[in-house]
């Protein structure tokens, strides 16, 4: 089925219906870890991250993402249960954007006791990068709200050869948790992880084979931006990499992603627009 094609439900997150396969939708990366690795962490400059979220909005950014704790490869998971610095981060940045942005906002994080907080001050999405394995009760908490929920794959913990068919079973066990907790069908998003415990190879493996998770029948989001495929691939740092995550965003939405998570806005808008020109024959005027 070409992407354009779509026959998935409608999703509604904050005010913003989402309708699936008109368009590929992206998700702005708002760092507050000091120790992200791609180096744009903000820390606790509330007005630099209010600031860039605004920038993202005006350069059309559909979600913005916040999250306050790193998850580059060589950081460990903090326990569940700490989550002080975590909520110092990420909270007066939400509180303060969810009067001032029209967009949806979603939390990144893996654990609920950051999620409630992060509803009740005013996001409207949950991005568990651990697909409910670390923290199950993220899936109460998603249903209870009403709010979507983005559902990741991470090999972190198990590494595996046969990359594709491991993605598609983690996925579904998450998908069945969500919905068991009473989570709406049309409120979970897939993300296959890129970089997550994958090899440089599976990476690559997983964006040319994207197309293969349209059987589980849920929106796709794509989150390659800055990733150590690419810096491997082109031998660049992380503040070198625009050019080969515009490559990755494009094969990405011809092979079915939904929603694309990027640092650089401006240009990944662009680099959609495009690719929905091709892929979806959808123009700028439509």
């Amino acid at each position: 089925m070409e992407p354009n094609k779509s026959l998935l439900a409608t999703t509604r997150i904050g005010n913003t219906e989402f309708r699936w396969g008109e368009r590929t939708y992206v998700m702005g990366i708002c760092n507050l870890s000091p120790d992200s690795f791609s180096g744009d962490g903000l820390g606790s400059d509330v007005e630099a991250a209010v600031a860039q979220a605004k920038r993202f909005v005006a350069e059309e950014a559909d979600i913005i993402d916040i999250g306050g704790e790193s998850t580059r490869p060589s950081t460990e998971p903090t326990s569940i249960d700490d989550i002080d610095n975590e909520l110092r981060l990420v909270i007066p940045v939400i509180e303060r954007l969810a009067s001032e942005i029209s967009v949806p906002i979603s939390i990144d994080t893996y654990k609920s006791g950051v999620a409630s907080r992060a509803l009740k001050a005013g996001a409207t999405m949950i991005n568990d990068i651990w697909g409910l394995k670390r923290d199950p009760r993220l899936a109460d908490l998603a249903a209870e709200a009403g709010v979507p929920i983005i559902l990741m794959s991470n090999q972190r913990d198990a590494p595996c050869q046969n990359i594709m068919p491991e993605i598609i079973a983690d996925l579904e066990r998450g998908i069945t948790i969500a919905m068991k907790a009473g989570v709406p069908e049309q409120n979970i998003i897939i993300d296959p992880g890129i970089g997550f415990g994958k090899s440089f190879e599976q990476n690559l493996e997983i964006i040319r084979r994207l197309a293969e998770l349209k059987t589980l029948n849920k929106p796709i989001l794509l989150g390659s931006s800055r990733k150590s495929m690419i810096g491997l691939a082109l031998d660049l740092p992380t503040d070198q990499r625009l050019e080969g995550t515009a490559a990755t965003v494009a094969i990405g939405i011809a092979n079915g992603a939904d929603i694309v998570r990027v640092h650089d806005v401006k240009q990944m808008v662009r680099v959609c627009r495009m690719s929905d020109a091709i892929i979806r024959r959808r123009t700028a005027s439509d």
